[in-house]
């Protein structure tokens, strides 16, 4: 049985959220999870609301990670590019240092990367890929899937592989994520979500679309902010495993 595990989150994605005055859902989010995975601007996201995001999870002491993404607003990354590595590299690193910068300033520091979308999906298959996200960064955990060509990349560098589970989607009887243009591939009941994170930390198993148990060992479980009622599903999450003697801490220092 886990006794602790780490809760993140997608967040500043939103132009509304960080509005003046607006306490919108990305700060109620943040009064619940440990580490904010932060849009650095190539899907969502701009430097204005980085640092209103950095600063509120410095306030609250929410690790903050770094959420690289194909260079693709448009699609919000959610569309596979083939790009060279090099200039994949390159993305990655400006990413990562852009909000490494404004992490700083506002008394805080980026502490992981964690790919988003169409380029997390990528990285678990495609080694050319998974290869150049890692080439670009120094010294930094990344967060991925399990068995993902991403983390064997990272941990052949020397660099921390953490992996990752999800509360809020479907998965595959092989442990990769149903896609989300197929059914299944959210789960959006509350307290359904709550028993299949409490059952992954205790257990190390979810529940697969065909019904199978398939084992997935996670040091960090994700709560997608675009799920509907993502901030009462988190804290019903939190609760949860909370009751059943699970602690819900950052898995960085």
């Amino acid at each position: 049985m886990a006794d602790r595990i780490d809760l993140n989150c997608d967040l500043g994605e939103e132009l509304d959220a960080w509005a003046p005055g607006v306490d919108g859902l990305d700060t109620q989010l943040l009064d619940i999870v440990t580490s904010a995975n932060v849009a650095c601007g190539f899907h969502a996201g701009d430097e204005r609301i980085m640092a209103a995001v950095c600063g509120a999870a410095a306030v609250r002491g929410v690790a903050v990670g770094a959420h690289v993404s194909y260079l693709d607003r448009a699609n919000f990354g959610r569309r596979f590019l083939d790009v060279p590595a090099d200039v994949l590299q390159a993305h990655v690193a400006q990413q990562i240092g852009v909000l490494q910068a404004i992490a700083l300033r506002e008394g805080t520091r980026v502490a992981y990367v964690k790919p988003h979308g169409a380029l997390y999906n990528t990285v678990v298959h495609h080694e050319e890929h998974a290869r150049a996200v890692v080439a670009a960064i120094t010294d930094l955990p990344v967060l991925g899937l399990p068995g993902s060509a991403v983390l064997a990349a990272a941990t052949s560098r020397g660099l921390r592989a953490v992996t990752e589970a999800f509360a809020d989607r479907g998965y595959c009887a092989d442990g990769t994520l149903v896609p989300r243009s197929e059914p299944g591939a959210l789960v959006t009941d509350t307290d359904e979500v709550a028993a299949r994170v409490v059952r992954l930390a205790t257990e190390g198993v979810v529940r697969a679309v065909d019904g199978a148990d398939v084992r997935v060992d996670a040091e960090s479980v994700c709560v997608h902010s675009d799920t509907p009622g993502a901030a009462a599903l988190a804290r019903t999450v939190r609760a949860a495993l909370a009751e059943n003697g699970v602690a819900v801490l950052p898995f960085v220092a």
